[in-house]
């Protein structure tokens, strides 16, 4: 079973690539970011088209995360439950479209876009940490559950300094703070297994890179993009990885996809 994340930073503009490579790659289930689109405005026939199925939590212009299974597989999506509880910074905004959870096949799948919390310091930092902390009282209770799970997405953290071409170039953002990568390693320390520093325990794999001074010609990336695991699903873990040719496409998104592949 193929799980993958891609922060796909706007669903019609990069609608071409992205069925793209749901074609070349197959995975089971995607887990999409940044679709940026409005709940009547995402382009489901499409997925159809290509024998996917969806389900999506939209929101105008920003934000917005999607969960695709291929259906031409035998894989179908049953949503369990979508946002967190957590109310935006602007008031009377109501909650922000950055979470969905559904179970595909037995596998409970949970697709994020956490906050950024640029600039730091200052409310949109503070706002980042109590949703890492919602998020962390979310994954408690999918554990209690014991059902196999997989909590995937555009983290928005740099975990270690072997996760980020520069560690000076990036010391001053919200992304490499101490209280983010504190936040991150309650995560781990709570059991869950980020697949993709399994396979890469040197770090040195980058799933973003900026569209500006040149990031993705120089190679000068990071890893934001994660894919953590319940210890049933762990257990299960073949392989891991990070398709990078994607982000060197013609109008491509400035993330890659990441995917895990379970026995």
């Amino acid at each position: 079973m193929k799980i993958a994340t891609f922060n796909i930073n706007g669903i019609k503009a990069r609608l071409p690539r992205l069925i793209e490579w749901l074609e070349e790659t197959r995975p089971a289930v995607a887990c999409l970011q940044e679709i940026k689109s409005q709940d009547d405005g995402f382009p489901v026939a499409d997925f159809e088209a290509i024998g996917y199925t969806a389900i999506w939590h939209g929101q105008k212009a920003f934000n917005g995360v999607a969960i695709l299974a291929d259906k031409r597989a035998g894989y179908e999506i049953a949503e369990v439950r979508r946002g967190l509880g957590i109310d935006g910074l602007k008031d009377g905004e109501g909650e922000q479209a950055r979470y969905l959870e559904a179970d595909v096949n037995g596998v409970r799948i949970a697709c994020l876009y956490l906050p950024n919390g640029n600039p730091h310091p200052g409310p949109k930092f503070d706002y980042k940490l109590a949703w890492m902390e919602r998020l962390r009282e979310r994954m408690a209770e999918i554990w209690a559950e014991e059902v196999p799970a997989v909590v995937l997405g555009d983290f928005n953290v740099i975990p270690e300094d072997d996760d980020v071409w520069s560690v000076k170039a990036m010391a001053d953002d919200a992304l490499m703070q101490p209280e983010s990568r504190a936040a991150y390693a309650r995560f781990l320390n709570d059991g869950w297994t980020d697949a993709l520093r399994t396979h890469n325990p040197r770090g040195g794999v980058w799933t973003y890179w900026d569209y500006q001074a040149g990031a993705w010609q120089r190679d000068h990336g990071f890893r934001i993009d994660h894919i953590l695991l319940s210890p049933e699903c762990a257990d299960r873990l073949e392989s891991a990885g990070v398709d990078k040719a994607h982000r060197g496409r013609e109008k491509a998104s400035d993330h890659a996809p990441v995917w895990v592949r379970l026995r």
